[in-house]
C-alpha cells in the first residue's frame, strides 16, 4: 500500500466530487448493514429477505420510518439521535458505522493510489478491497452482538483472496504460493491454539476467519495481522477485567480484533514491516 506521503498526494490529485460520490455511496452501504448486522440471528443466510426484507422502524416504539428519516447520518444528527415519535434515544451505533463505512469507500481507493490515475485492473482491486472491509464490519457488528462469525463471511473473503489472486497478468506464482502458505499457516496456528486451550481461547470461527485473512493478505503481513489483533484484544481485555465488565472465565469475541488487524496490514502494513526489519537489521 501507498506510504503517508503518497497517500496524502493521491488524495490532493482526487476529483473532489469523486470523493464526495464514494464517501456518500459508503454512507448508504453503511446504512445497510446496520440493518443485517441487527437483524442477522445466526439461523438463517445472511443476506436472506425475510431477514433484511420489510420496512425500518424504531426499535423502541416500533413505528415505520419515514423516508427522510432514514437519509444516512444526517436524520441521526437532524433528529438529536431521538426518535421522531417516542423521543427514545437512537443507538449510536448507526451513524458510527454509516461513517465508518463512508471512510472505507474513500480510504481504500486512496491507498491504492487510484487519486494518481485510474486503470481497469486497480478499479477491480478497489471494488474488491472495498467490499471486503465491508465484509469485515458487518462481522465486528455480528461477532459483538452475538458472539459468532457466519460462514458467509469467510466464503466471501475466501473467493475475495482467490480473484485478488487472479487479476494480475501474467499470473505471479510466488505470490500465489506465498498466500496459500500464509493461509496454512495461520489456520495451523488457530487450530493449535484450539486444541492447547481446548476450545476456551479460540473459536472455530476465528480460525475459518484466519485461514481467508491469511489468502488475503500473504507472508509476512498475516503475522501483522495477528499480531496487531493479539495486542489489541489483550488490553481490551485487561481493560475489561479492571473495569468489572469481564471475568477471566469471560470471553470476548475475537473477530474485531481480527478485522482491526487487517485494517493495519492493509494501510500501514508496508512501513510498520519495514521499521521492524530496520530494528532487527535486515534491512
Amino acid at each position: 500500500m501507498l506510504g503517508r506521503r503518497d497517500f496524502l498526494l493521491s488524495y490532493i490529485h482526487m476529483n473532489p466530487s469523486v470523493i464526495v460520490i464514494l464517501f456518500a455511496f459508503g454512507l448508504a452501504i453503511g446504512s445497510f448493514l446496520n440493518v443485517v448486522a441487527m437483524r442477522y440471528d445466526g439461523e438463517r443466510f445472511l443476506f436472506s429477505t425475510t431477514l433484511i426484507g420489510g420496512r425500518s422502524h424504531c426499535e423502541h416504539c416500533k413505528k415505520i420510518l419515514r423516508w427522510f428519516e432514514l437519509v444516512p447520518l444526517a436524520s441521526f444528527v437532524v433528529q438529536g439521535g431521538r426518535c421522531r415519535r417516542c423521543k427514545a434515544r437512537l443507538s449510536t451505533q448507526y451513524p458510527i458505522v454509516e461513517l465508518l463505512s463512508g471512510i472505507i469507500f474513500v480510504c481504500v481507493p486512496l491507498a491504492l493510489g487510484m487519486g494518481a490515475g485510474i486503470a481497469a485492473p486497480l478499479i477491480a482491486v478497489a471494488a474488491l478491497w472495498i467490499a471486503i472491509f465491508e465484509v469485515l464490519l458487518v462481522m465486528t457488528l455480528i461477532d459483538i452482538r452475538l458472539g459468532i462469525i457466519p460462514d458467509e463471511i469467510n466464503i466471501f473473503l475466501a473467493i475475495a483472496g482467490i480473484l485478488l489472486l487472479l487479476i494480475p497478468v501474467p499470473l505471479d506464482a510466488a505470490a500465489v504460493l506465498v498466500k496459500i502458505i500464509a493461509a496454512l499457516g495461520a489456520g495451523v496456528f488457530f487450530a493449535l491454539l484450539i486444541a492447547v486451550t481446548r476450545g476456551k481461547g479460540m473459536g472455530m470461527g476465528d480460525l475459518k476467519l484466519a485461514i481467508p485473512l491469511g489468502l488475503l493478505f500473504g507472508w509476512p503481513e498475516i503475522v501483522l495481522v495477528l499480531m496487531v489483533a493479539f495486542v489489541i484484544g489483550a488490553m481490551v481485555g485487561v481493560i475489561a477485567i479492571a473495569r468489572g465488565t469481564n471475568s477471566m472465565k469471560g470471553t470476548l469475541p475475537f473477530g474485531p480484533f481480527l478485522a482491526l488487524g487487517a485494517m493495519t496490514a492493509f494501510f500501514w502494513g508496508a512501513p510498520i514491516i519495514g521499521w521492524y526489519l530496520s530494528l532487527l537489521g535486515a534491512r
